[in-house]
């Protein structure tokens, strides 16, 4: 029996937040597995052309594109660029994302609200659906979204607004399952307490050692192992895989 395949030789993939952190370790192991890359970030121009550069020492190849995703018409330009760079588009990753800042709900603006609101879920709207004639072109299209455990367990620490936006994300994953199958699957990677950069500016030490204790495996996840489970979502290895949510947080939610 042949193993199903995790190649990506000849396919294109754009990654969303792909600078630093999660984002950077799933668009290096897709390259690393053959594809071509976009690199996106905003203010992370300097990691991202470092990222680029490391791709290329390794044998590998894409473009950096910068966009600041909280203007839709920047969004679907880097789409649009994208497009025209690589010649084409198989492999849709939105993982930028961020709490933007921390309120309680009942202390939190309407401005803030929006904003967290643009930048997790309406900017991943505005570049799928871009991305969907491309991905339809593929043939063999796939979409991972970067969902977040709050989706379940509520944004604790004032992060209310941003699980919300999390929450509008999985439930976009599984419409569009429905309404891209069987041209293009729709995935989405529920990571729980990742040790990156993220959690460097919106936890303390203290928080992220707590966080280990209450994880069966005993520790906080890797961005590398996020990435894996990202990219077998990708991937023709998980051709019969459509509307999945993976949980990826060492059991400690288990639903």
């Amino acid at each position: 029996m042949k193993p199903l395949d995790q190649d990506f030789a000849g396919k294109r993939a754009l990654i969303t937040g792909s600078g630093v952190g999660i984002g950077r370790s799933i668009v290096e192991l897709l390259s690393a597995r053959g594809a071509y890359v976009g690199v996106h970030c905003n203010r992370s121009v300097d990691e991202a052309n470092a990222v680029l550069h490391a791709i290329r020492g390794q044998g590998g190849d894409g473009v950096v594109l910068q966009a600041d995703l909280s203007n839709n018409d920047t969004a679907v330009a880097m789409v649009d660029r994208f497009v025209a760079q690589a010649g084409g588009l198989d492999v849709l990753v939105n993982n930028a994302g961020s709490p933007v800042e921390r309120a309680k709900l009942e202390e939190c603006s309407v401005d803030l609200f929006q904003a967290t609101l643009q930048v997790n879920l309406i900017s991943a709207f505005a570049v799928t659906q871009r991305a969907i004639p491309h991905l339809r072109e593929s043939g063999k299209g796939a979409i991972v979204n970067n969902l977040s455990l709050s989706v379940f367990t509520g944004g604790s620490g004032g992060a209310g607004a941003y699980a919300i936006a999390k929450g509008g994300l999985q439930v976009m994953t599984r419409t569009l399952a429905r309404e891209l199958a069987p041209d293009v699957r729709v995935n989405a990677i529920m990571p729980g307490v990742i040790d990156t950069q993220h959690h460097a500016v919106f936890s303390t030490p203290e928080k992220m050692a707590d966080y280990a204790s209450q994880t069966p495996l005993g520790r906080n996840g890797t961005a590398d192992e996020v990435a894996s489970a990202a990219v077998f979502l990708a991937s023709d290895a998980a051709s019969f895989v459509n509307g999945a949510l993976l949980d990826i947080n060492g059991g400690r939610y288990l639903r």
